[in-house]
């Protein structure tokens, strides 16, 4: 019982954080995971809680979603999904972070590349790449997050769009897991308290979110994404 106490506070605290950036919370859990969970449930147990954490704060964030992107972003997200699902056993995706964390950065601060991703950067994309490669690294969301903070300055258009195109990502998933037979109610107690932890968290966060000016959200976002950009480049070396 211990456990799932210590579980579901931590989700809230992520669940928290997320709701008032938009990023970082899932990261910061999938880092936390192994000291409580065997290898092979560490992303089908990190999937359901982010799925409920994202569901819940793009709910309380409703109004503030540019539905105009999900299909698109959903179109992209099946095909990946469906994809990297299938070449999952054959392929070397050891330096995956790496790529991620460099186009993360690069897209953050470099106004040469942006100009020449523009061509080719949309949601199909990212929702390909997004959710397919989430099955292998689990915590994908920066990807489509640097594509919104350039196509919106309202930071609650951000994180609300943000939560339900992560949504979509951790929904196809969670299904992918089971398909490849992944026994959830293993682990029902876990899962309870971290489902519970996260809905609190994101409407904490939420609430919290109201009370920070947007300029200084935005480049709040911005570090935050660089500092995981970089954890994520150094863990494809360790």
């Amino acid at each position: 019982m211990s456990q799932e106490i210590i579980l579901g506070l931590i989700t809230f605290f992520t669940s928290t954080i997320a709701g008032v950036v938009g990023i970082g919370g899932g990261m910061i859990l999938i880092a936390v995971l192994p000291s409580f969970l065997p290898l092979n449930a560490l992303i089908p147990v990190h999937g359901i809680s982010q799925m409920t954490s994202n569901l819940s704060r793009a709910a309380f964030g409703y109004k503030d979603v540019k539905f105009e992107v999900i299909p698109k972003f959903l179109i992209g997200s099946i095909v990946g999904i469906s994809f990297f699902a299938s070449i999952l056993y054959i392929i070397s995706l050891e330096y995956v972070p790496l790529f991620i964390g460099t186009y993360i950065l690069l897209s953050l601060w470099s106004k040469k590349f942006n100009d020449k991703l523009r061509k080719y950067e949309n949601y199909y994309l990212l929702g390909f790449f997004q959710t397919g490669l989430s099955i292998v690294v689990g915590a994908t969301g920066p990807l489509t997050m640097t594509l919104l903070l350039k196509d919106y300055e309202d930071k609650d258009i951000v994180v609300a769009t943000a939560a339900a195109l992560m949504s979509i990502t951790h929904i196809l998933k969670v299904f992918a897991f089971m398909i490849f037979g992944f026994v959830f109610f293993d682990y029902i107690g876990i899962l309870l308290a971290m489902i519970i932890g996260a809905i609190i968290g994101s409407w904490t966060g939420t609430k919290l979110r109201n009370v920070i000016n947007g300029k200084k959200f935005i480049m709040i976002i911005k570090v935050l994404l660089s500092l995981l950009a970089i954890k994520v480049m150094i863990s494809a070396f360790i």
